[in-house]
């Protein structure tokens, strides 16, 4: 492998690769201790939390603007504190054997590490120590060096732009990075934008499915 060829960088999405989250409106609802109210799953009203919810991981809203827009069109069926604490309930706990192979990753002089999520404030702040106002509640993620988001960069995934600022950020170049999510459509503008980039299935064991990529890569 020559020079040009090698991965410089190994970035990571966030949930669905590192973390586990809710995947769908029900989940987060029983997760935050609430029934799942009649009316609430209807395909018009999952149409607008999807609108909403891209203009909260954009940054376009904050939290309490998210919280309330979402109850307003739900005609109130959940309040805005219920929206907050679904979304409090959102994130879950890391994937077995995660902190492990990051551990181990970020330990090599070979690569460096990085990480590109659609998210948003709040949650954002899960992965953060105290001192830079978080709760480091889920600290791998905090030990990758190149860390961007969705909410602070104004762009989200699967959007080419944001692999452009994920660039311009870090430095590197498309050809150095090897990208891991669990959404087909990411996967596929990552491949478009230049990036490597595998599919993680979030059902599976996600630790040893990349440890296997980054095996196939030459890196592990």
């Amino acid at each position: 492998m020559s020079v040009s060829d090698r991965v410089r960088i190994v970035v990571f999405d966030w949930g669905g690769v590192i973390l586990r989250i809710c995947r769908s409106w029900r989940e987060g609802c029983e997760r935050a201790g609430f029934g799942v109210r009649e009316g609430s799953e209807h395909p018009e009203l999952a149409a607008e939390r999807r609108r909403i919810a891209h203009d909260y991981q954009i940054g376009a809203i904050g939290c309490d603007a998210f919280c309330a827009a979402l109850s307003d069109a739900m005609n109130g069926l959940y309040t805005p504190d219920e929206m907050r604490s679904i979304h409090d309930a959102w994130l879950i706990e890391e994937y077995p054997g995660v902190a492990q192979l990051v551990e181990r990753l970020v330990g090599l002089h070979s690569v460096t590490t990085g990480m590109l999520s659609n998210t948003n404030h709040l949650h954002w702040s899960q992965q953060l120590r105290p001192d830079e106002g978080g709760t480091s509640r889920f600290p791998s993620a905090r030990l990758l060096e190149h860390r961007h988001a969705s909410h602070l960069l104004g762009v989200a995934k699967p959007d080419a732009g944001i692999f452009e600022r994920f660039e311009a950020e870090t430095g590197f170049s498309a050809s150095e990075i090897l990208f891991f999510d669990d959404l087909s459509e990411n996967i596929a503008s990552a491949h478009a934008h230049g990036w490597r980039a595998e599919r993680i299935d979030h059902e599976g064991d996600t630790a040893a499915q990349i440890a296997r990529h980054l095996a196939s890569h030459g890196i592990f």
